[in-house]
């Protein structure tokens, strides 16, 4: 039996749908939960392939690029090699000092902490700016270096006021150090900071944490071999870069192995500090250069240039006042005369032209001539004055070598002729590059009509006339020679024509192994004189110039133990009007005549051959020879004092 309902309002409701489907529900959860589970298994599934790569198949790749962020590589330098001289002496070594350091991080007020400092004196004034940029240029917790090197007196002084200056302190490091300074000064030169010229040549990656090269002497030629070789070590650091102890030992064990640094190669030069320092008296309060040199080897005994000044100034750092004081000195104390200084020669070059003379036939032994103190040019009423007023009276070749007659040579130049002179003195290195093995050697000039048609641009001016020639005769005119060709020309004629090389560096040793690289003597052109008697002849006189009673320098000479030649040169600053005589006392001393010198000993078993210039010297028989005789005195054992 049925019934049927009604709604109130007559609405059948058998005759409706239900409003829930539970059935058709339930199917499409179960897809929504398969659809889920599907997308997350894919979805886990990309993770955990991904973690497979980046643990397994990449792992070192990551560790790699992990390490390196915590793993700081910092450059170790190398510790620069010594230079000694022949007899293994020091000349320039490396000593602990102390260097004082700012930590900028740790300093409340940079500007009044630098002005304390400099009340102290611990840093100059001039530098604030400049140090309170570098402090600012880079991390703040990296140090400043604010003085290369103290003194006892500074640390201690420091020492006491340390509390007041949080944030500063001294750090101990190698510095450069010349035992010898002033001596040594311009032979073996100085390091000094790099600047950007230095660092465009120099390969940068070489000089990771190097601050200092060398800029002059041996220190700058031989820098491939004092420097060495950069090493590196690990060093752990944090986000920030700063540094992190690695006390762990688990910690040092994963860092990479380091890399020690190859210190420098020793350096053994030829010089003789006995000399150098003889040499650096004899000239003290005067302007000029002492060159000595073996004539057999061509291995520099003394290199001295006069005034000089103190390398381990620029080794430490100088302030600006004291480089400028330096650069505006009158006397030029950086500047190396004995390789850059350009002088007329004077009469220092009548051996050669003698040689030149005999072997071109424009002389010969007997030819004599008289000297009335003058000489004139035919057709001209110009006087080529003697430095002797009154003359020589009669003279041959030896007496004017041994006299040093100008008028002699001056009418030896006309049958000479300017060509052969100049190429006779090229023979002896005149007037060109020696080749020695430091740089920035001055060429000099040994003119001929060649030249002079090249040295000058206007057609006028590069005729050659006679007038020139006699001037050249005894070392005036255009010609100028340095110090050290003067002293190679001097080892030629001591060894009669065979010639080597200049060099200052006899040796260069590993300092590990001790193995010395020893420097072999180079052979040059020598110079070709037709008959070998002409030698004899030539050196008779510079023998006789100090060892005979009318040698220009017999008083340097008289009473040597052996037996020694020479010959002076005096060579005009500025000319003196025909009508007006030469006063040394009443001209400036700056226009006076430098003085010149050339020797060598023992005649007949040459060891030593000077080279000796003084600017305004005067007289080189009465101020250079002494100098010249004191060096060969102390080289060959005789106990040289300075004149």
């Amino acid at each position: 039996m049925g019934y049927a309902f009604e709604s109130n309002w007559g609405i059948n409701l058998d005759l409706l749908s239900p409003i829930k489907d539970h059935h058709s529900e339930r199917r499409l959860f179960i897809a929504r939960v398969i659809l889920t589970s599907i997308i997350g298994f894919l979805l886990l599934s990309t993770v955990i392939a991904r973690l497979v790569q980046l643990q397994i198949f990449d792992h070192e790749v990551f560790a790699a690029q992990s390490q390196g962020n915590r793993v700081r590589i910092e450059a170790v330098p190398p510790i620069r090699g010594l230079v000694f001289d022949r007899e293994g002496r020091v000349l320039a070594e490396n000593l602990p000092a102390y260097q004082l350091e700012l930590i900028p991080e740790q300093v409340a007020d940079i500007d009044d902490t630098l002005q304390r400092l400099a009340t102290l004196g611990l840093i100059d004034a001039d530098d604030i700016v400049g140090f309170k940029e570098l402090s600012e240029s880079g991390p703040r917790f990296k140090p400043v270096t604010l003085k290369l090197r103290l003194s006892e007196v500074e640390i201690a002084n420091f020492a006491i006021q340390r509390p007041r200056f949080p944030g500063v302190d001294f750090k101990p490091r190698l510095v450069r150090h010349y035992p010898n300074g002033e001596a040594i000064a311009h032979a073996v030169g100085y390091v000094g900071a790099l600047s950007k010229n230095d660092l465009a040549r120099l390969d940068t990656s070489s000089y990771a944490g190097t601050a200092h090269t060398g800029k002059t002497g041996v220190e700058n030629s031989f820098e491939p071999y004092l420097h060495g070789d950069v090493g590196y070590r690990h060093i752990v650091s944090n986000a920030l870069g700063r540094q992190i102890p690695t006390d762990s030992r688990n910690m040092a064990d994963s860092l990479p192995d380091d890399e020690s640094s190859a210190p420098g190669q020793n350096v053994y030069l030829s010089l003789d500090l006995d000399l150098q320092l003889l040499a650096t008296k004899a000239l003290e309060g005067r302007r000029g250069a002492v060159v000595a040199i073996d004539p057999w080897s061509g291995e520099i005994l003394t290199m001295v240039s006069a005034p000089s000044f103190d390398p381990n100034l620029f080794a430490v750092g100088m302030s600006t006042a004291q480089y400028a004081e330096l650069q505006n000195d009158l006397g030029q104390p950086l500047f190396n005369r004995a390789i850059r200084g350009a002088y007329p020669p004077g009469s220092t070059i009548k051996p050669m032209l003698a040689l030149a003379a005999l072997d071109t036939g424009a002389t010969n032994p007997m030819r004599r001539s008289i000297c009335r103190g003058f000489f004139m040019l035919p057709n001209t009423t110009h006087r080529y004055r003697d430095w002797k007023p009154e003359g020589h009276g009669e003279v041959d070749l030896h007496d004017a070598i041994t006299q040093s007659c100008d008028v002699y040579f001056y009418e030896l130049s006309g049958d000479i002729g300017i060509d052969n002179m100049h190429d006779y003195l090229d023979k002896f290195g005149l007037g060109q590059a020696t080749g020695i093995d430091v740089r920035g050697e001055h060429l000099g000039v040994n003119p001929s009509r060649d030249w002079k048609r090249t040295a000058f641009t206007e057609r006028a001016d590069q005729r050659w006339f006679h007038g020139e020639t006699v001037n050249n005769s005894i070392g005036q005119g255009y010609m100028l020679t340095t110090p050290l060709q003067l002293a190679g020309a001097a080892a030629a004629l001591a060894t009669r024509g065979t010639r080597f090389q200049p060099h200052l560096v006899a040796a260069v040793e590993d300092p590990i192994t001790g193995r010395r690289t020893l420097t072999a003597p180079t052979r040059l052109a020598d110079v070709g004189i037709n008959d070998q008697s002409y030698w004899e002849i030539v050196i008779g006189a510079m023998h006789d110039v100090m060892q005979n009673v009318r040698g220009t320098a017999y008083a340097t000479g008289r009473n040597a133990e052996y037996e020694m030649a020479g010959k002076s040169g005096t060579a005009q600053v500025f000319s003196v009007a025909q009508e007006e005589e030469y006063d040394e006392e009443e001209i400036e001393e700056r226009l006076r005549d430098h003085a010149l010198f050339i020797a060598f000993a023992p005649v007949d078993n040459p060891r030593i051959a000077v080279a000796v210039v003084v600017e305004n010297g005067s007289s080189g028989s009465r101020v250079a020879a002494p100098i010249a005789r004191a060096i060969m005195d102390e080289y060959l054992g005789y106990g040289g004092d300075a004149p």
